[in-house]
């Protein structure tokens, strides 16, 4: 039997934006002694094992797979209500088995930290009468936002261009909402997938955050006086903020395959904040006018730009433009992000805004371009640009397109003049209050220690 002061079952919703930050909070957990199953579905396992991305520092952890109903992929067929009582029935089913082969094995499980999207998991873990911790792949601030409509507090749908107030919040336009919100009746299955989150979290006994007290202050103050939040991020991996897990370079699992060495070695022929780094993540799909117009704003502001487009958007792009010769611009069909992020030659991120990716940024102190696309962006874009004041939101026409012009202004904006050296000193310092919460005595350190001590003693 291992030495492990406790043991926590770690079970993430099946994509990649989900994923990391849960793995990279279970390393902390680890480093602090807990012993860690990361429970993954059959489909997603498979499909990581093909990839071969399993990296050295996630090796460590044990990882034992449950079923979504969909084992050989067959949730892509579009149908997402289907999917999600599929994975509701099915999942509860093999999440409780999972838990009792971990006891058979001499491993029992002492709380499940689940993502908030599953929270049948919590009814699982009360069935065995095991702690239940809800993890929030969100800021606070738009969980907040999803809280009030779920409570009935926020009146849908919102007036267009009516300003709203929400407790720990600015002051918000209905353009600023998540575009669940704001676009009321968009996208029902993944609306109602947001708002359960609340569906019966007052019975967990934590919620965690990914996010940090000096970032959302406010807001999370707020919520603290309703639910046992505790904030536990930046979750990114500890070699790029306080290196205190010396193994922890990459978060370990990867569904697509980064052009490491060809990013790299370009990058390394910039000078220091030379280089436009754009990406809209693993799931965000633009439309062709849209590439179009991102492809000629690039291109006409003269910079360098390493640019991330899918394999599956690459038709996308303008007749001719990947033929093009020209040292200006590099391509890649996914890359390093964190590496990329980190490289002393990147002066600027073109990015959707997903959470993941702000608080990398964030986290690596590179000022932003805003280009929401649906979700979460267009609140987390609110925040770049007004409150935490290190980047600037692309305005779109009203057709929804960024335009080229738009596009070229904000480069320059956020590359040139006094404007880009403000961005620059309020991302440095956003890069040192996200180190300092995760370091030594950090505000989301001590949370996880609190929780880990309360783990040991119980």
């Amino acid at each position: 039997m291992e030495n492990y002061k406790a043991h926590c079952l770690i079970l993430p919703y099946p994509v990649q934006g989900h994923i990391n930050p849960m793995l990279e909070f279970s390393k902390r957990l680890q480093y602090q002694g807990i012993k860690i199953t990361l429970a993954v579905t059959k489909f997603l396992f498979k499909t990581l094992e093909e990839l071969e991305s399993y990296s050295a520092s996630s090796s460590i952890i044990s990882v034992e797979t449950i079923s979504d109903g969909f084992d050989d992929g067959g949730r892509k067929t579009g149908d997402a209500e289907l999917y999600l009582n599929t994975f509701q029935r099915v999942g509860s089913e093999t999440l409780s088995e999972l838990i009792l082969k971990l006891q058979d094995l001499g491993f029992p499980v002492d709380c499940i930290v689940y993502d908030a999207v599953a929270p049948w998991a919590l009814d699982v873990a009360q069935k065995f009468g095991i702690f239940g911790a809800a993890f929030f792949t969100q800021s606070c601030a738009v969980d907040n936002i999803y809280y009030h409509v779920y409570k009935g507090l926020l009146k849908l749908p919102l007036v267009k261009n009516e300003e709203v107030r929400i407790p720990g919040l600015p002051s918000l336009s209905s353009s600023d909402f998540p575009s669940f919100v704001a676009d009321y009746g968009s996208y029902p299955p993944v609306f109602q997938l947001v708002l359960n989150q609340f569906l019966n979290v007052e019975k967990a006994e934590w919620l965690f955050f990914n996010t940090f007290n000096e970032l959302e202050d406010e807001v999370i103050e707020w919520m603290a006086q309703i639910y046992p939040v505790k904030t536990i991020g930046p979750a990114i991996p500890s070699m790029y903020l306080d290196k205190r897990i010396q193994d922890d370079k990459e978060y370990g699992f990867n569904m697509f395959q980064p052009m490491t060495n060809s990013c790299i070695t370009w990058l390394n022929k910039r000078s220091e904040n030379s280089v436009i780094y754009v990406s809209f993540g693993s799931l965000a799909e633009l439309n062709t006018k849209q590439m179009e117009e991102l492809a000629w704003g690039l291109r006409s502001s003269n910079n360098y730009f390493l640019w991330v487009v899918r394999k599956s958007e690459e038709s996308k792009l303008p007749k001719g433009f990947l033929e093009e010769k020209t040292d200006k611009c590099l391509v890649v069909s996914w890359c390093p992000q964190l590496q990329v992020l980190a490289h002393k030659s990147i002066g600027c991120f073109i990015t959707h805004c997903g959470w993941n990716s702000t608080l990398e940024a964030l986290s690596l102190g590179v000022p932003m371009v805003a280009m929401p696309q649906w979700s979460d962006q267009t609140t987390n874009a609110k925040l770049i640009m007004d409150i935490w004041k290190m980047g600037i939101k692309a305005q779109s026409d009203d057709n929804g397109i960024v335009k080229r012009d738009e596009i070229e202004k904000c480069i320059r904006q956020v590359m040139e003049g006094e404007k880009g050296e403000e961005l620059r000193t309020n991302a440095t310092k956003w890069k040192e209050l996200a180190k300092k919460s995760v370091d030594e005595k950090g505000s989301s350190d001590m949370n996880i220690k609190e929780f880990v001590n309360k783990l040991i003693s119980s």
